[in-house]
């Protein structure tokens, strides 16, 4: 065999020009990028430093042949020609990828079985022994790449990827692979930081990819070192002897490294279910005595060792993937910015992200950026200085400022040196007096941002004294009033819960997101609240029972008060909230006149007007409701007031209920769901269709001098004319509107019935 060989190094999209240096470094000649590959020239011993050594690449390729091929006998032959008693045994094993197409074979499985074919039958002996296939962890891995009518034949010298470090082995929801999180680390300048002796910290650090990966480069440790299974190792043309002498060196390379102090590594996740495989995936690295994984929120994230300590922080936040999930990913890139701003004065910064424009949402520019792609998903990897005249406040700075600003981070960023010492008259060192700390302010909204909180707190202000009067704490305070800005805000006590309406077609996706973003960052400063406590969930045309379906299990109910009662509401968990803000008229209404009456209420949901009933001295209330989800948050509504006595609950179909029910009753509230098909129920429930038929059977229930109120909230409701012609009708929708949606009159629809 040849003492030099092509070999092809393939990696992740996006990583070929680092890895075109690695390679080089490492010893590959007449080095050429191609898309997710790297091409060269190397010796046996260049190919096994590059096993062992390269942080970057996902395989290391042997070319064995290189064959023109029109069809599929020419693959054939030309893999046949290969003098494959040189590479395996003929009772050894091996597995075939076959990549590309044309030249007749366009099924990458077709073409993969023809090159086994050839193998096998070359090496097929007169006694029947022949080589078999395993796709696991065979003897040889052989790769045949089909290019513009080429074949390019190789054998696999890395056996399983070499992202595959063997140190991971518990790994969150959405893990960064080893090689694409080293090169990472080396774009954001991790090598020149860790030999100058710097700190690094990553705030959301999951098992520890980037700890682990930035604690290997800084300890000098072959990222590989530990790999017991190689694509070369019961391949006959296998060095062992070269094999041993490099394994050796960098055995000894990573225990000079660990000898060295360890440099101040640290990791913060805030899912305590990610500490301990974490701390795992750090021992199985060997850099126990380098990395330490600590329980912590990003906005309390604080990196620095000492002042005088400087470093990289480093991070990858997550994307998003359910609905909802813009607040909580813009407010944890506000809070990463805080901190940065806040914590880590002259630090450099790497924040890695699928959603750049959240990283414009931090308050401090980048200075440079490069693009990745974390498999199929664009990201990128933007480099931040941490320095004042980087941040982006709500106070503009003169050009003086500015540079003084700089030249006190210039000044912060030398060399400790020795000082010229004063004294005062008695001999005594004057202490210097230290530089007053940065001022942190908070990042300005941009012009519709700031738009947008004029307008909440011009709402809020114009409801103040009337939420004061009631006694109420929810209440809606924005309903679209600017159609750029289409969502609803509802303040329950010092909780915000928005609900994003889902944006037409006709608009541009892009602009829709930064509009919702400006809002989104506007509104805990324009309502005072924290972060934390707003929940964002987006409404689309809904259809059967789907608003009451679960959309998380959190489980968090909240307390809120209304009208002297108490009642809970769940923010996270389902579309609506167990309380329709809407209604508070009706259940007003329901209290003032309930006094000694029989209340009953149908399609109860949470019975939230069932407490009003009871807290209105009802005699007693029957709610009643399909759901026993539902009836459970019922049953606990009551509890909350002391009202467990004479609350009667009743799980079933409302229709089927009503036409089994004997009893009478005074007051009676129905708020039926414009459509419900669940399985519990017989047929489908249609509220413009069934409408006759509900309404007869509950006034058939409706005691002499009773009243029914009945209200919906489909848009195109209409009431069927004949009711009118047997009952005393009254439509009150005009009074069942609340100054809070004043701006949207056509939230409901109420009438007042009665018996003639």
């Amino acid at each position: 065999m040849s003492d030099r060989f092509e070999l092809f190094l393939t990696c992740p999209k996006g990583l070929e020009g680092l890895l075109i240096e690695e390679a080089v470094g490492l010893g590959l000649e007449d080095a050429r990028e191609h898309t997710s590959a790297v091409r060269g020239m190397a010796t046996m011993e260049t190919a096994y430093r590059l096993c062992l050594w390269s942080r970057l690449a996902n395989r290391v390729l042997l070319v064995l042949k290189r064959f023109p091929m029109k069809d599929a006998e020419d693959l054939y032959h030309g893999v046949l020609d290969v003098d494959w008693q040189d590479h395996m045994l003929s009772d050894g094993t091996l597995a075939v990828e076959f990549s590309g197409h044309g030249s007749g074979i366009d099924n990458t499985h077709f073409g993969a079985l023809k090159v086994k074919d050839a193998i096998v039958d070359k090496l097929r002996t007169p006694q029947g022994d022949r080589p078999s296939i395993d796709k696991l962890n065979p003897d040889l891995r052989i790769h045949l790449r089909l290019d513009r009518g080429e074949a390019i034949l190789s054998l696999d010298l890395s056996g399983h990827s070499l992202h595959q470090r063997g140190y991971r082995l518990q790994q969150g929801a959405a893990p960064l692979k080893e090689n694409l999180a080293a090169a990472i680390l080396i774009r954001s300048g991790w090598p020149r930081i860790a030999a100058e002796g710097g700190a690094l910290a990553d705030p959301m650090c999951g098992v520890g990819t980037f700890l682990v990966e930035a604690g290997m480069i800084a300890a000098d440790m072959a990222p590989n070192l530990r790999r017991e299974q190689w694509g070369f190792t019961a391949w006959l043309g296998h060095v062992p002897a070269l094999w041993k002498k490099l394994h050796e060196e960098a055995v000894e390379r990573a225990a000079a490294g660990l000898a060295k102090p360890p440099l101040w590594i640290r990791g913060y996740e805030a899912d305590p279910r990610l500490i301990q495989p974490g701390r795992n995936n750090v021992e199985r690295a060997g850099l126990s005595e380098w990395i330490k994984i600590y329980q912590g929120e990003v906005a309390t994230f604080e990196p620095r060792p000492d002042q005088n300590q400087k470093g990289l922080v480093i991070c990858n936040p997550p994307y998003g993937e359910r609905l909802g999930d813009e607040a909580s990913l813009l407010y944890l890139y506000q809070n990463l910015g805080e901190r940065l701003r806040q914590a880590c004065l002259n630090w450099e910064a790497a924040v890695f992200t699928g959603a750049p424009d959240l990283g414009k949402r931090m308050g401090i520019r980048s200075h440079k950026q490069y693009s990745f792609w974390n498999g199929a998903l664009p990201c990128k990897l933007l480099l931040i200085k941490v320095l004042p005249d980087q941040f982006v406040t709500g106070e503009r700075r003169t050009p003086e400022q500015r540079q003084a600003e700089r030249e006190q981070a210039a000044y912060d960023q030398t060399p400790n040196e020795p000082q010229e010492r004063k004294f005062n008259k008695n001999g005594n060192p004057i202490k210097p007096t230290p530089a007053p700390a940065p001022v942190i302010e908070q990042p300005r909204l941009s012009e519709g941002g700031q738009m947008f909180a004029n307008r909440l707190q011009k709402n809020l202000k114009a409801m103040s004294k009337w939420v004061k009067r009631e006694g109420i704490d929810c209440y809606r305070v924005y309903d679209a009033d600017m159609p750029e800005y289409a969502m609803a805000i509802d303040l329950y006590h010092d909780w915000v819960h928005v609900q994003e309406y889902a944006a037409p077609k006709s608009i541009d996706p892009e602009k829709a997101s930064a509009r919702m973003f400006d809002a989104l960052a506007a509104i805990p400063q324009a309502l005072n609240v924290d972060k934390s406590r707003v929940v964002v969930k987006r409404r689309e045309r809904q259809s059967g029972t789907k608003q009451y379906e679960r959309q998380a299990a959190q489980g968090k109910f909240n307390e809120v008060s209304e009208g002297g009662v108490k009642l809970l509401v769940n923010l996270t968990d389902y579309l609506d909230t167990g309380l329709f803000l809407d209604h508070r008229p009706i259940r007003m209404r329901i209290q003032k006149e309930a006094a000694g009456k029989r209340f009953l209420n149908l399609f109860c949901y949470t019975a939230t007007a069932s407490v009003h009933a009871a807290k209105g001295g009802a005699r007693s209330t029957t709610s009643v409701d399909l759901s026993k989800t539902y009836l459970d948050w019922a049953r606990r509504n009551l509890s909350l007031n002391g009202f467990s006595d004479k609350n009667r609950l009743e799980q079933g179909d409302v229709m089927a209920w009503l036409e089994s029910c004997r009893d009478e009753f005074d007051l009676i509230f129905i708020d039926p769901p414009t459509f419900s098909n669940s399985k519990r129920m017989e047929g489908i429930f249609d509220v413009q269709r069934d409408q006759v038929q509900l309404i007869d059977l509950a006034m058939a229930r409706l005691a002499p001098g009773g009243v029914l109120y009945f209200s919906n909230n489909f848009r195109k409701f209409q009431l069927e004319e004949n009711l009118a012609e047997r009952y005393a009708v009254e439509e009150i929708s005009a009074q069942t509107i609340d100054p809070d949606f004043a701006r949207n009159t056509k939230i409901h629809r109420a009438w007042k019935i009665t018996a003639r």
